[in-house]
């Protein structure tokens, strides 16, 4: 279990996440299902991100470092694959991903922030990265870095797949 491997305590937990002991009880033994909000408040107490929860292995073994492609948890959605590599690492300092935009697939009208810095290189197909407002149109072996804080956003501008090896640091995934 998470809690016990970190060393915590149900009221230990429930303080640093701001729950009642009585809620992580209930979620351990299975008789209430978390909403997403409710979970992500109680994994912020771990500190745990949400895809460290479900890639979670609760026998530890020595880190993987090896991974096959059907291996990899696609954190993302049937348009925008983003699939994680390293799930094993108890402690990971970056996240790599090999992400997959299907032809016209986009992040969404808005604009992603986040802690860190991000970069990638494009496998194959074209994308469109807008970084604050600046935007550029990338191909097969262009690249790509900057702060995480500075709006950004990714566009598939092309009617074949696009793919991307990227990392960004510390990991928000």
């Amino acid at each position: 279990m998470v809690r016990e491997r970190m060393g915590l305590s149900q009221r230990e937990l429930a303080k640093r996440a701001g729950v009642t002991n009585g809620t992580i009880s209930l979620i351990e033994q299975n008789r209430v299902s978390p909403s997403i909000s409710s979970l992500r408040k109680v994994l912020e107490g771990l500190p745990m991100t949400l895809s460290d929860f479900f890639t979670f292995d609760a026998d530890p073994q020595a880190p993987r470092v090896f991974y096959d492609k059907d291996e990899l948890p696609n954190l993302g959605n049937d348009q925008i694959q983003l699939l994680l590599v390293g799930t094993s690492h108890e402690r990971r300092d970056i996240a790599i991903l090999r992400e997959v935009y299907e032809p016209f697939a986009d992040t969404g009208p808005d604009m992603l922030t986040h802690d860190g810095q991000e970069g990638g290189v494009i496998i194959r197909g074209q994308i469109e990265i807008t970084v604050n407002n600046e935007a550029r149109i990338l191909g097969p072996g262009d690249a790509y870095y900057f702060d995480s804080r500075q709006p950004h956003r990714f566009r598939n501008v092309s009617d074949e797949c696009c793919e991307i090896v990227s990392a960004s640091s510390p990991p928000t995934f």
